[in-house]
């Protein structure tokens, strides 16, 4: 088609898209072009906009690393991770669900760990907190031999592949379920942290008047051949920001108590006072068993 008018771009754009010959990526191009048309049109977008656009869609490839995800950071910051989790899960965003986003710091070949064990590798200081995980299906019944990913920040708000003073794999590790459906293990209490700001996700908050802080969460991937993979985020809900997650992760479902403890452990009497217990019970649901891909290395 020989464009006339901005009118006819769209036009032209559309008929090549509706050649698309698999179905599904023809219906997610023509959705695509429409929208951000529709988009452009909207807002009136300069060329000066236009340009500054493209420039941080290339910054944020370009803060890439090994141990740095900018483009899952920015996903986050948008809403659109916590809103593809919803949408995908819960009876297709019409129930609870235990589901939440991955996140930007899970990474493979975390250490595996026996039931009881902590997950501190390195001095790190912080509250104890036991935790106690327990899996189950939509009926209630418990789910044996889940392979249960756990990792966190540390007290400075922190994961290790951000800090060179922890040791590699500090505060992650792999549990595997009992017949009861649980995994359970020691750790340092989970704290909130901002996340990174020396990128293009940082220029955005600053544009915005936001703060980059995340509410005090562990992390928590579940795999289990016939279900669909469980990724959660479990949050604190003594937390003040809550309300207002950086990255939008909250939701009721996944907010539990941290009890807190006064008196003297039962089991070792040498630990320091307080510390805290979490129980959390999650729910999987039947489907396919896949793995994300990781976001860092």
């Amino acid at each position: 088609m020989i464009i006339k008018n901005e009118k006819d771009v769209t036009r032209a754009v559309l008929e090549v898209m509706e050649r698309t010959t698999d179905p599904r990526l023809r219906k997610i191009m023509i959705a695509l072009i429409e929208h951000l048309h529709g988009f452009i049109r909207d807002v009136e977008l300069t060329e000066k906009e236009f340009r500054a656009a493209t420039e941080l869609l290339n910054d944020i490839g370009q803060q890439k690393t090994d141990t740095h995800n900018e483009m899952v950071l920015m996903a986050g910051s948008l809403g659109v991770s916590s809103l593809v989790c919803l949408l995908n899960n819960g009876n297709n965003g019409q129930t609870e669900t235990s589901q939440s986003m991955l996140g930007p710091f899970w990474r493979l070949n975390s250490p595996n760990t026996e039931n009881g064990e902590s997950i501190v590798r390195s001095e790190t200081p912080g509250a104890r907190v036991f935790v106690d995980l327990s899996y189950v299906d939509t009926e209630g019944s418990p789910l044996e031999g889940v392979e249960v990913d756990v990792w966190h920040a540390s007290t400075v708000g922190l994961y290790e592949s951000q800090d060179p003073t922890q040791s590699d794999m500090n505060l992650r590790g792999k549990f595997i379920t009992d017949e009861t459906g649980r995994v359970w293990f020691s750790s340092i209490k989970p704290s909130g942290y901002p996340i990174p700001t020396d990128g293009v996700v940082g220029k955005l908050l600053a544009a915005q008047s936001r703060h980059p802080f995340r509410p005090a969460h562990l992390h928590a991937l579940a795999f289990k051949e016939g279900f669909k993979t469980l990724i959660s985020q479990i949050f604190s809900d003594d937390d003040e920001k809550l309300d207002t997650d950086a990255q939008f992760g909250v939701t009721e479902a996944l907010i539990a108590r941290y009890e807190r403890h006064e008196e003297t452990h039962s089991v070792d009497p040498l630990i320091d006072v307080p510390w805290y217990t979490l129980d959390c019970t999650l729910i999987m649901e039947h489907g396919e068993s896949e793995l994300p891909q990781p976001p860092i290395k």
